[in-house]
């Protein structure tokens, strides 16, 4: 009759939220046959496996007798026993992790993640439509005397919510949602082609180089990531942006007060039969030079900081390094958004509505010329504040 399988314990692997080792998990088997667990951490995982008779209990180490080719009662037994002996027990893997401690795909999550996208581009819609008039340098409301922090007295603008209520007096609540049909058509796009790329592109996980003397091999971790990051969000631009065109064109409509783009169909058929397959496309290329740019700086600036600035040695170096790209993706974004709105202008430029004619805009032949005439105007950044806008020099108002 053959022996009874017992069972030991087995490191798997060590939890993925530590900077740096922890302990060791020793399994092994004394010379009178009894099994051992010499640990001090309860951040590994360990699995059970069977090769000696029988199964000893770590607190005792008395044999427990096992029943034959009984996998659960013996990881029962042995888990029970193991978790006991340990500091806070033994972790097993959680949920929705696989061989390795790998997060597995959750069934759902992805639609779960579209619906949180669309909902959260309507709650914004109406910042991004204010947002979208004032680049195209629509200003319905005179600009209003205030006074600045040195007590000077200065013009300012009209801010969003002021420009939000003209709106509504024009249009009514739902004016603000103007647009908003192709607009979460070309998020939700935009989401899909994401995973899709990250379906089909898998990158491996970068794990944090801190070490000075590795600063080569992090450094090419970090370009490996950037460069998946950078092909996922061309790949979504270049998929969602015809929407995103018939969308701005919807919102300037309010300009003129026009009706030519009233729905995502009948203006996909009027951009092919009046501009061709391009007209799908005018103003991609600023967007993905701003998405390109934006991506490489960020993630090295973070980088360099997160290596040089912030010491391991400090009790909160994985609090900060996980607040760096956030903090400089606000930077960097203010730097690249001459890039979104000379996109969004190009978008509407020239397409038969009053918001992309003269005297709005000039009629341009490419994106370069467009840029050219903002900077020279100093208005490279018109529309990135919606709070406080201080009428530029450039511009006349008449003051009573």
């Amino acid at each position: 009759m053959a022996p009874a399988p017992a069972c030991g314990l087995q490191p798997i692997e060590k939890l993925t939220d530590h900077l740096r080792p922890v302990m060791r998990l020793t399994v092994n088997q004394s010379m009178s046959n009894h099994d051992f667990v010499v640990t001090g951490s309860k951040d590994h995982y360990v699995k059970p496996f069977s090769h000696v008779r029988t199964c000893p209990d770590p607190l005792t180490r008395k044999r427990a007798p096992v029943a034959p080719a009984g996998p659960p009662a013996v990881v029962a037994v042995g888990m029970a026993a193991a978790a006991a002996a340990l500091p806070g027990g033994l972790r097993a893997p959680p949920a929705g992790l696989g061989v390795g401690g790998r997060p597995e795909p959750v069934e759902g999550s992805e639609c779960l993640f579209v619906v949180l996208g669309a909902g959260f581009t309507a709650l914004s819609h109406p910042l991004l439509y204010v947002k979208l008039l004032i680049q195209v340098g629509h200003e319905p409301l005179p600009p209003t005397i205030g006074r600045n922090v040195l007590g000077r007295k200065v013009l300012y603008l009209p801010g969003f919510f002021t420009y939000a209520r003209h709106i509504v007096e024009v249009d009514g609540k739902m004016g603000l949602f103007r647009g908003l049909a192709p607009r979460i058509l070309s998020s939700t796009l935009s989401t899909v082609t994401r995973g899709t790329v990250k379906k089909v592109f898998p990158v491996e996980d970068m794990e944090h180089v801190s070490n000075k003397d590795d600063v080569k091999t992090s450094l090419r971790k970090v370009m490996k990531e950037t460069s998946h990051e950078m092909l996922m969000q061309c790949m979504s631009r270049v998929i969602s942006h015809p929407l995103h065109v018939i969308s701005m064109r919807c919102m300037v409509q309010f300009v003129g007060r026009e009706v030519k783009y009233s729905g995502v169909f009948s203006s996909i058929g009027r951009i092919f039969k009046e501009e061709g397959i391009l007209g799908f496309f005018v103003g991609l290329v600023p967007h993905i030079l701003g998405d390109v740019v934006f991506l490489w700086c960020c993630n090295i600036l973070a980088h360099f900081i997160n290596t040089y600035a912030v010491d391991d040695n400090f009790s909160q170096a994985s609090v900060i390094r996980s607040y760096t790209k956030f903090v400089m993706g606000i930077a960097v974004s203010m730097l690249t958004y001459p890039f979104l709105l000379v996109g969004d202008l190009m978008a509407v430029n020239n397409c038969g509505l009053h918001a992309g004619l003269p005297p709005y805009s000039p009629v341009f032949t490419s994106w370069v010329q467009c840029w050219r005439h903002l900077s020279a105007q100093g208005q490279l950044f018109r529309g990135s504040s919606l709070l406080f806008r201080r009428v530029s020099a450039a511009a006349r108002f008449p003051i009573d």
